[in-house]
């Protein structure tokens, strides 16, 4: 934990008892102040008051008397439309806060200058934020991994000098972070999303780009207009930018061709790393986190080989590009994670010869913008609500197996590859849907693939060298 000291003594609200607001409260506790929570909940507040803590409705609260709100990220800011706890809190002029502004202020009294990397971008983050940390424990640093991945960020050790923190860090947390300041910030890309809790692509666009604005080093993926246009403003006001790219070589920064990765410097480039026979990054998009991971690695003081030995043995996410095994040539990949056309598109785009398990809750649009890569699909094993739709869109192009679930098509795609005989045969879960007509998440459904794989005979688990 990380006891939050700089509330000492004051009374502070907290809103939201989900995820990391328990944490919160516990560790402003810890710090000496007096939290005063609320839940919509009312198993969540008998939670926190079985830990000593004071469930109070916030309409009871003497706002006069209280430092802070902070509120959980899940919590409407702005938009659609204020929570009427923050319209609560602004009548009574006071400020709302995150749990990352917490850690923040908290780092800037306790430890001024610890190593603190923060990762944003809509696609990517936490991969990226996970590769980060991997490199840095590899290369025997003290490493806390947290924030949005997973773990609360109050409830990872409080920063010090010989610490690296390395957080992931949403829109939602960032906007409720004014005065962030890491050591190190990543954003790797900005397309449309959140638009109901933004309002607007220039406000979301301007909330990630605060992570890289306040940060001592930026680096800032260029490959995109919102984020070209925050790197330019970034170098106008002289910060220090590293730029990466996986679409052009670029005259200053760290871009990718293909799997090698290179560094340039006024025009003069160099070799610094390889993906090549790395299953964990594969594809242009983990190209693209291994860019920003080598150019964060490198600025929080690692060499080129204990980045390159890192990068090796990184086992990636669970349910995103994740190789749970091998039967003879044929390769098992788990991209639940994979819940839109965008995202199986990336994973498509990694393999040559794909029998392809798909299908669940369709999105707007289904997968008619997946057209270019169906010659590499061999056959599509279709599963879930989606079904009849996906399958109108591939007749006539891919063979189709109405599988109905991931039980039965596992073992289906698993004899095709291995009877193929084609080179490297991939049997890819990459939905391009939502996974809750049948399960609850799509780590529920990765699991159900990865059990499926793993229980027929003969295969190999998969394991990182």
């Amino acid at each position: 934990m990380t006891p939050i000291t700089c509330f000492g003594d004051q009374t502070v609200a907290v809103f939201g008892l989900g995820g990391s607001g328990l944490a919160t409260a516990l560790a402003l506790a810890a710090g000496g102040a007096k939290p005063m929570v609320w839940d919509d909940s009312a198993t969540r507040n008998a939670e926190a008051e079985a830990k000593g803590l004071a469930a109070r409705h916030p309409e009871s609260l003497d706002w006069s008397s209280l430092a802070a709100l902070v509120l959980s990220p899940g919590v409407p800011l702005t938009h659609p439309q204020p929570h009427w706890v923050v319209k609560l809190a602004q009548s009574h002029g006071v400020e709302v806060i995150g749990d990352i502004e917490l850690f923040v202020r908290q780092r800037r009294l306790q430890a001024p200058g610890a190593p603190f990397v923060a990762i944003t971008g809509t696609n990517g983050k936490s991969t990226t934020t996970a590769l980060v940390a991997h490199l840095f424990a590899s290369a025997g640093r003290d490493v806390q991994l947290g924030g949005n991945i997973g773990t609360a960020i109050l409830s990872l050790e409080a920063p010090s000098p010989d610490r690296v923190h390395v957080v992931e860090c949403s829109s939602f947390q960032i906007d409720l972070a004014p005065s962030i300041d890491p050591s190190i910030a990543i954003l790797l890309n900005v397309t449309e999303d959140h638009l109901d809790r933004h309002g607007t692509m220039e406000r979301y666009a301007a909330i990630k780009a605060r992570l890289v604005a306040g940060a001592k080093t930026a680096i800032v993926g260029v490959d995109d207009p919102w984020c070209a246009a925050i790197a330019d403003d970034i170098e106008r006001k002289g910060g220090d930018l590293i730029r990466i790219s996986v679409e052009r070589p670029l005259a200053d920064g760290v871009y990718a061709i293909g799997e090698t990765l290179y560094s340039a410097e006024a025009g003069r480039a160099a070799k610094v790393a390889s993906l090549e026979g790395i299953g964990s990054l594969r594809g242009a998009h983990n190209a693209q986190n291994a860019c920003a991971a080598l150019a964060a690695a490198r600025a929080g003081g690692l060499s080129l080989a204990q980045i390159q030995a890192g990068m090796a043995r990184f086992p990636g996410l669970a349910h995103r590009m994740e190789q749970v095994g091998r039967l003879g040539q044929v390769l098992f990949v788990n991209d639940s994670k994979a819940t839109n056309a965008d995202a199986a598109a990336k994973a498509l785009a990694s393999f040559d010869t794909v029998f392809w398990i798909a299908g669940g809750k369709a999105k707007t649009g289904g997968i008619a913008s997946l057209a270019d890569y169906f010659p590499r699909i061999r056959k599509a094993y279709l599963i879930g609500a989606a079904t009849e739709e996906f399958a109108a869109t591939l007749e006539g192009r891919v063979p189709v197996v109405r599988a109905e679930t991931i039980e039965k098509a596992v073992p289906m795609a698993a004899a095709d590859a291995a009877a193929s005989g084609l080179s490297k045969p991939v049997v890819l879960l990459s939905p391009a849907c939502a996974s809750l007509d049948q399960f609850r998440n799509f780590e529920e459904r990765g699991r159900a693939f990865s059990r499926a794989v793993l229980g027929i005979p003969g295969v190999v688990p998969f394991a990182p060298t």
